[in-house]
């Protein structure tokens, strides 16, 4: 019989992806990753593709799990504080890279031209909670 593989989180890059991967491979769960070697070659399609997704056996998906929630992933300030919502207090705050401005998305328009990557990208963070997205002042 075939093992079943379940996803059990998404990743945008390869790096963060293969650091849960060694934390989980340490409790001895096992672990595959699907589409890393894609965006490794070509960042940009990350997003396009559903990013790097981390794969466990199914019966150990629910170990894998509470593993991946003992981990600290959640945004921090400089001082190592964590980052509240504006809106709501929440601090389940996650950082992502956006192209909803006319420089963030013109540098998107030349790197995908040109195959390069991107000179110019604007950050916010994003309440898991609320979906507000802010900035930090």
């Amino acid at each position: 019989m075939n093992p079943t593989f379940k996803t059990i989180a998404r990743f945008q890059y390869s790096t963060e992806a293969q650091i849960i991967k060694g934390r989980l491979e340490s409790e001895g769960i096992k672990v595959f990753l699907s589409d890393h070697i894609t965006i490794d070659t070509d960042p940009l399609v990350s997003n396009a593709i559903g990013g790097v997704k981390l794969k466990v056996l199914a019966e150990q998906e629910e170990d894998a799990l509470l593993i991946l929630d003992s981990i600290k992933k959640y945004s921090v300030n400089d001082t190592g504080e964590e980052i509240h919502c504006p809106k709501c207090d929440g601090i389940k705050i996650e950082l992502f890279s956006t192209i909803k401005e006319a420089k963030s998305l013109f540098s998107f328009l030349v790197g995908l031209v040109f195959g390069l990557f991107p000179f110019y990208t604007r950050y916010k963070y994003k309440c898991e909670t609320c979906k507000t997205e802010f900035d930090l002042k």
